[in-house]
């Protein structure tokens, strides 16, 4: 199995990044404000405009450090992407599948059935840790919706079915959102999900996992050979990373929502670490980026029993794991893809 690595977060706006020997280093201006050995990383996420040196993003590319930028608000910006690997005959049957609505409904409804089964599992979580300070009736009533839509994944007979049983039960998902939140209802009070931009202090810790996290997905898709931009339920679109959007939906409710609802629950993240732009639109701040981190480093390093290969891994090789079962099935080495299930 593999091993989890660090990674690195350049979050200083006028930082320059270089390659010294076997390290990277981190500059500011004449200031060298950092220097970290290469072979102790597996990704690094730039939130700056600066960015690297050719020299450095070809280092990392050869070594499969992923390498993410974002502009200094989280809004994604571009990978640094080498040579491919792994073998040229598993991407082209992937495209053969992608492009095939008898097979690409296959893999889509299994990572549609993880997501809706995990989005009942955080919902279950919060019923048996927090009976008595949630209103229990309301989450036990979706929860046997999102359990009764689970059959109608599994018949759904072509992607736009598929589509809108999704859509349904994510809109019954976060109707209850709201009340899996048990602390600071004031400064996070959830009514509905808005993006591009956030309007409130919750959809934007939520976008901001969820920006996170699909670059784990693209970077753990490109590591066992897979291509993150071509995609079975989300369709090809110029940069757009389809595949790492698809693996990371049976991966949104364990591992983005439930880490955003433990920072708010516990205050690791309040009020103050969000900013409020003229057009209304709201982001972490830079302190508030930092306690994100900081707290997404902890929670990868945790072990858990993956469902599935009944092994310990870290929460982090999640997305590696998954990649990699779906390589191998993808391969035809497993009869069919098996979805994270966490219980």
């Amino acid at each position: 199995m593999r091993k989890l690595l660090n990674t690195l977060y350049v979050m200083t706006e006028n930082c320059y990044l270089t390659l010294e020997g076997e390290n990277i280093v981190i500059q500011d201006g004449e200031k060298t404000l950092g220097r970290f050995p290469l072979h102790t990383l597996e990704n690094i996420v730039c939130f700056t405009y600066k960015g690297a040196s050719p020299a450095l993003m070809g280092a990392c590319a050869e070594r499969q450090i992923g390498m993410s930028f974002f502009s200094p608000r989280g809004k994604f910006l571009a990978r640094a992407v080498g040579k491919e690997y792994g073998n040229v005959l598993l991407r082209k049957e992937q495209y053969r599948i992608s492009d095939d609505d008898n097979r690409n409904i296959i893999y889509a409804k299994n990572m549609i059935l993880g997501k809706v089964f995990n989005s009942r599992w955080s919902i279950e979580r919060t019923l048996r840790d927090h009976a008595y300070r949630v209103d229990a009736e309301s989450l036990k009533e979706i929860s046997n919706i999102l359990y009764n839509t689970l059959p109608k994944i599994d018949g759904a007979s072509a992607l736009d079915e598929l589509r809108g049983i999704e859509g349904k039960a994510a809109e019954q998902y976060f109707s209850v959102f709201d009340n899996m939140i048990l602390n600071q209802k004031e400064d996070f009070k959830f009514t509905t999900r808005n993006r591009r931009p956030p309007r409130d202090n919750i959809n934007a810790i939520l976008s901001f996992a969820y920006t996170v996290l699909a670059g784990d997905c693209a970077n753990a898709l490109s590591s066992v050979g897979l291509d993150p931009y071509v995609g079975f339920m989300h369709g090809d679109r110029p940069g757009r990373a389809s595949l790492a959007l698809d693996l990371m939906e049976e991966l949104r409710p364990v591992l983005a929502d439930r880490f955003v609802l433990t920072l708010i629950n516990t205050k690791a993240v309040q009020a103050v670490h969000f900013e409020k732009h003229k057009d209304n639109a709201v982001f972490l701040s830079d302190a508030g980026r930092k306690v994100f981190f900081n707290a997404w480093q902890n929670h990868k390093k945790e072990v858990i029993t993956h469902p599935y290969l009944k092994e310990k891994v870290e929460w982090g090789l999640v997305p590696y794991v998954q990649a990699l079962l779906l390589a191998r099935t993808i391969r035809g080495d497993m009869d069919e893809y098996p979805p994270f299930l966490w219980k």
